[in-house]
């Protein structure tokens, strides 16, 4: 599903260059849950976001589903992000003058599907999620919880191959917190490949494979015994 060889991301400014990722390697098998943690400015924010097709890095190779991504250009990323890939993130990042509703279809509207079924797929996501009494309320009116159930409807709205989560529990409780990894546990189950970003011990354990990161490197990675 994912192969990353000797990946490298500099940042540069007239007078520093920060090595963000050194040579990193980093696969992911095709339904695997894979767990990432480590210290805060490590580079798991970029690892993701090349990951997901927002940013190139300087250097190395990235395969996603066989097919050589480390050199599109921005609108070739966005392409292959639409509809294979879904995000979900610890700030939700749902459109505040948007219904629930209105928020989950937005992926959907860059698809070729009549509206017809993007309402259905909406409502089937909706309910699923134990969210679709919600469907006419804008964010606002939610609670973390429920907002973030809308994030992850709008991320698997499209039935995407991939998840990339980036603390989704970090600005939930507990009992949220735990409901919101039951889901994704769920879609895990049904064959979806999931990459989650977590500084929760908690959390970790739903992964399959924890990978540590350090100074832009992988240090360690653990398999969940079985």
């Amino acid at each position: 599903m994912i192969k990353m060889n000797s990946i490298d991301k500099i940042f540069r400014t007239e007078e520093i260059e920060t090595v963000a990722l050194n040579s990193i390697d980093f696969h992911v098998a095709k339904g695997e849950f894979v767990a990432i943690m480590g210290p805060s400015g490590c580079g798991k924010s970029t690892l993701m976001n090349i990951l997901g097709l927002l940013d190139n890095p300087c250097g190395g190779s990235y395969q996603l589903k066989s097919q050589e991504v480390s050199k599109l250009k921005e609108r070739e990323r966005t392409k292959h992000r639409i509809g294979k890939i879904g995000f979900v993130f610890q700030n939700f990042n749902l459109i505040d003058d948007l219904t629930v509703e209105e928020n989950v279809d937005l992926p959907l509207e860059y698809l070729s599907i009549s509206r017809s079924e993007r309402k259905r797929l909406v409502a089937e996501v909706l309910t699923r999620m134990n969210i679709a009494h919600r469907a006419k309320h804008f964010p606002k009116q939610l609670s973390g919880g429920q907002q973030q159930r809308v994030a992850i409807a709008r991320a698997v709205v499209s039935s995407p191959d991939l998840i990339l989560a980036d603390e989704p529990t970090g600005n939930l409780d507990s009992k949220n917190g735990q409901e919101v990894m039951s889901l994704l546990t769920e879609l895990h189950k049904e064959g979806t490949t999931v990459v989650m970003v977590t500084h929760s011990d908690r959390d970790v354990s739903y992964a399959d494979r924890v990978v540590h990161i350090l100074d832009g490197k992988v240090v360690v990675e653990k398999f969940k015994e079985v």
